[in-house]
């Protein structure tokens, strides 16, 4: 840190700050007051520098082991923004275009009514794939074996909607058609070129597919009981006006979302992520394990304009096009509220994680986030393990909108 610095522990927080940071500190520090966390980070980049470093609370209650900056937690669909990462890198080194056909690249894919659909369509949630038809289970994806069963699952798959005419969060399928696609173009699993081309020379302390050597280190998620879940659902789904209304409503009808979020179930619930077999594996779409230092510090090079002490990891004009809103839609046909995307990434509402539309990056299931914001050269990333039941973690928007009062000016 070059500002002057802080040091906390106050009850079970602890980090460090730059001056100017108080409020987002005073926030973070609040939900552990107030019983809203169990275990917790937050960590802030700000022109290259951490600002904002803090942990707090407890990796598992049961051992009454301690949550500290080095815990591991699996940030569900934040993966989806490493994910991303590695797609723009390829595309950056030539290895596809984002406005040629998918079936160009992977032609068994242009079965069903899907030949014309672009890289772009497909990775910008705008190509009509957001569920699966055929069954699958969580096992089989993680399954090596099986990997030639699923790709045939994915090519057999027709669009719900033309190409680039609706839009609908692929909150599964992204992951399962980006393994397939990257394999296809790039001839290695995703994981392994992000790691080597990119999150290990930038020393992030992220894992896609988490080896064993780093267990120890992995926290406990404590999901919403799949009872309490769906009682919060049905509840948002009769008393209407929400994000969750609409998803609680499809849910329960066989909507997009039901279709987008149930295959393959998760029995017993999102707690299934605390077994070994889906952490070890990488499922594009919702395994990673990080920790808010190395999510904040995968993001460093996209606010930084690509070059990080010294080192250039990608073009500037790869930064450049992600900034802008490439696909919008006002009513998300799965989530039902306004998103858009920019290869792949995110690109959330005015005022959701950032009042600049320059932001983007991903969220995950439960609170997780990473996110940056070049207009500010920011980049930062919140870690949890008591997952939230909203489609927007409260505690993840009040942590970023108390960023924004911070000393964040470029």
């Amino acid at each position: 840190m070059n500002k002057a610095t802080n040091d906390l522990n106050h009850g079970v927080v602890h980090g460090q700050y730059a001056a100017g940071f108080e409020p987002v500190v005073t926030r973070f520090v609040q939900s552990f007051e107030r019983a809203q966390e169990i275990g917790a980070s937050l960590c802030v980049y700000h022109r290259g520098e951490i600002v904002v470093d803090l942990w707090g609370g407890l990796a598992d209650q049961a051992a009454r082991t301690p949550w500290t900056a080095d815990s591991l937690i699996v940030v569900f669909s934040a993966t989806k923004g490493l994910t991303a990462m590695a797609l723009n890198l390829a595309a950056e080194r030539g290895m596809f275009d984002w406005d040629t056909s998918v079936a160009r690249y992977w032609p068994a894919f242009g079965q069903a009514g899907k030949q014309h659909i672009t890289v772009r369509q497909l990775f910008n949630h705008r190509a009509g794939l957001g569920g699966i038809t055929t069954p699958l289970s969580l096992a089989q994806l993680c399954d090596p074996a099986q990997a030639d069963s699923v790709r045939s699952a994915l090519e057999r798959q027709a669009p719900a909607w033309p190409a680039d005419t609706q839009q609908g969060y692929h909150g599964i399928s992204y992951g399962l058609y980006a393994t397939a696609f990257f394999e296809q173009v790039c001839g290695e699993p995703l994981h392994t070129f992000l790691h080597r081309e990119y999150l290990d020379p930038l020393g992030a302390d992220v894992f896609m597919g988490t080896p064993a050597a780093q267990d120890h280190r992995v926290a406990t998620l404590y999901p919403c009981s799949r009872a309490s879940l769906l009682g919060k659902m049905a509840w948002a789904a009769v008393r209407g006006g929400s994000t969750e209304t609409h998803v609680g409503r499809s849910l329960l009808r066989g909507g997009h979302a039901r279709q987008a979020f149930v295959n393959p179930p998760t029995p017993g619930g999102i707690g299934v992520y605390n077994q070994l077999p889906l952490r070890r594996h990488n499922l594009a779409w919702a395994s990673a394990t990080a920790t808010a230092r190395g999510l904040a510090r995968a993001y460093v090079p996209w606010s930084m304009g690509g070059q990080w002490q010294g080192r250039r990891y990608l073009a500037d004009e790869t930064i450049a096009a992600v900034t802008q809103r490439q696909g919008w839609s006002e009513r998300d046909h799965v989530l039902g509220k306004p998103l858009g995307w920019a290869q792949g990434f995110l690109k959330e509402d005015d005022g959701v994680f950032s009042p600049n539309r320059a932001s983007f990056g991903h969220p995950g299931m439960g609170g997780a986030l990473g996110w940056c914001d070049p207009s500010t050269q920011l980049a930062f990333a919140y870690t949890m393990n008591r997952c939230d039941w909203h489609i927007r973690s409260p505690r993840t928007m009040a942590l970023c909108e108390a960023l924004y009062r911070c000393d964040v000016n470029p």
